[in-house]
């Protein structure tokens, strides 16, 4: 009895080893149609329409094309959607032409996916010499900073100078920040408002949020001219405005006169920073909508608003293309470099107490955000997966697929990304979703679909083949009301309980084994299911007198001993 439960076990196991891979059942099955069949990978539906042998579902139309053709289906009534090549909208060359400068390429592409199959395409990105540079000028111009300001009222024409020697196509623009005009940050008594100084000697102008100084421009001159009109102001707590700020600078593109060329906004202070929530202390409950709150005089009006939080300022700055630079003194840096983790494309820099080293620092940053390349994804539908491998230095690619694609110490040098592109479900329409590097205005877009949807034609409506009772498609019949089968030849019958009857050997049995539905007392099997009960899976069972599960009961493996 042992020996017969042993060699039941093996054959048994034997047989689940043979007809899962780890535990899985094939995916070619079990597909009712051909459209939800070729959302699978891999799986073929055979349109033929005599392919199917009596006693077999539809379902059996769908499995890999190899099985397919070994089952006798011609290969042209295979329908398997391969890949479709890629469709350049726009894919013009890569080009340092100032009139035309091309830095990413393609520009705009069109890809239809098929579900699990993943789909791969170059993008190729240059950085072209002399590329024009805006340079935004962000300043705490709290009380600590007072000579700060007497150092940088004399660098416009330096930082233009040195920035030449990169491009010759430059703007600087000047803005400053202290707090808001409330308490606890500002002190709200008429003598200390009118002039927050910690001391009566020295005169400081208000407290404000933010002001634009002097938008964008390339004379040197009207930098320093404006900058030097400028006073320090102060206030209460140490934190300043400065994420409200750079949301500003960031967002009110038409007021600081930004242009379609490489953004670089540099923060410099010496103290940290509110973050949203701090403003709740003081009455402004409202979270930052990222909009522009400039009055006609170019300072901000919008101290009802809470400050906003690094993420939402990461956000804009990223959709705005503006490479971020903090100045800062050696005591805070450490706050900085936390929060540079958090913005991309941002860099640190050790300031020096009177901002004297602040041009050669602008240079260094400048230097290191350029050499860095990352390359992402944005607005790609949940749906997709985008990966990267990325082809940098001497033209070797990385082996893994990473979440973005990134180069390091890349100055003029063609680089090559591989993109990865896979469907994990069928997309209800065509999306849009774009390519993007870091700090550069340039982008693929990529408008995906996927094939989800047999192409069998019309329908064959009341197609002889299914006896005039039902209509035609991709091989199978759709059957009119009251019919039923393969070829709609089954009349539905109100004595359904008693055709259950034909569907099993005793009515202790399951119908069909459980593997197959009843059809006008005959049973349709699932799968590779087969047999008058569907009572043999030929690919668990071994052979035994050269019969395929010579078994009797269904459900139950004989041992020959």
């Amino acid at each position: 009895m042992m020996k017969a439960v042993l060699i039941a076990l093996m054959v048994l196991l034997h047989c689940l080893g043979q007809k899962y891979t780890l535990g899985e059942e094939p995916v070619c099955q079990n597909q009712p149609s051909c459209s939800e069949c070729i959302r699978s990978p891999g799986c073929a539906w055979c349109t033929q329409m005599n392919f199917l042998k009596s006693g077999e579902s539809n379902e059996r139309r769908c499995d890999s094309p190899k099985s397919l053709k070994d089952r006798g289906c011609e290969d042209v009534r295979v329908i398997n959607p391969g890949k479709h090549p890629l469709d350049y909208v726009k894919n013009n060359d890569l080009s340092n032409d100032s009139y035309n400068v091309v830095q990413l390429k393609p520009q705009n592409v069109n890809i239809k996916l098929r579900v699990g199959v993943p789909y791969e395409f170059t993008v190729e990105f240059k950085r072209a010499q002399g590329y024009p540079i805006d340079l935004y000028y962000l300043m705490d111009l709290s009380y600590s900073m007072q000579d700060d300001l007497e150092q940088i009222k004399t660098l416009g024409q330096k930082i233009l100078k040195k920035l030449k020697d990169i491009t010759e196509t430059v703007r600087i623009g000047f803005g400053s920040f202290v707090d808001k005009e409330m308490l606890p940050y500002v002190s709200q008594l008429p003598p200390r408002r009118k002039n927050p100084c910690p001391n009566r000697i020295n005169t400081c102008q208000e407290a404000f949020m933010f002001q634009n100084v002097l938008p964008l421009t390339s004379d040197g001159r009207e930098f320093e001219r404006e900058v030097s009109k400028q006073k320090i102001s102060g206030n209460l707590d140490s934190p300043e405005a400065g994420l409200d700020a750079i949301m500003q600078a960031a967002v009110c593109k038409d007021k600081i006169k930004w242009g379609n060329v490489t953004r670089i906004l540099v923060y410099t202070s010496d103290d940290t920073f509110h973050m949203a929530g701090d403003g709740r202390l003081g009455g402004a409950f409202l979270p930052h909508n990222g909009q522009c709150h400039f009055n006609d005089m170019g300072s901000y009006i919008g101290k009802a608003y809470d400050y906003p939080s690094v993420g939402h300022v990461s956000r804009v700055l990223q959709d705005n293309n503006i490479q971020l630079i903090f100045a800062v003194t050696e005591e805070i840096y450490p706050a900085y470099k936390a929060l540079s983790a958090l913005i991309p494309q941002s860099v640190v820099g050790v300031l020096k107490k009177d901002s004297s080293n602040v041009v050669d620092l602008i240079s260094e940053a400048y230097s290191n955000l350029s050499s860095t390349l990352v390359l992402e994804q944005e607005g790609a539908p949940a749906e997709l997966m985008v990966s990267y491998r990325s082809k940098c230095k001497d033209n070797q690619a990385a082996n893994e697929w990473r979440e973005k694609g990134e180069c390091q110490g890349i100055k003029h040098e063609k680089i090559t990304f591989q993109v990865r592109l896979n469907a994990t479900a069928c997309l209800k329409e065509p999306q849009i979703f774009r390519i993007k590097m870091q700090g550069i205005s340039e982008e693929v877009k990529i408008t995906v679909d996927t094939e989800c949807q047999c192409d069998c034609g019309a329908a064959e409506k009341s197609s002889e083949h299914c006896n005039h009772k039902g209509d035609l498609s991709c091989g199978m019949c759709s059957c009119d009301e009251g019919y039923l089968g393969q070829n709609c030849s089954c009349v539905q019958r109100s004595d359904t309980i008693k055709m259950l009857d034909f569907c099993r050997p005793d009515n202790r049995s399951l119908v069909c084994s459980g593997q197959g539905s009843c059809e006008c007392g005959n049973c349709v099997c699932r799968n590779k299911y087969r047999g008058k009960y569907c009572q043999c899976d030929p690919d668990s069972c071994e052979k035994h007198n050269g019969v395929e599960c010579n078994a009797f009961r269904p459900g139950v493996f004989n041992v020959y001993t």
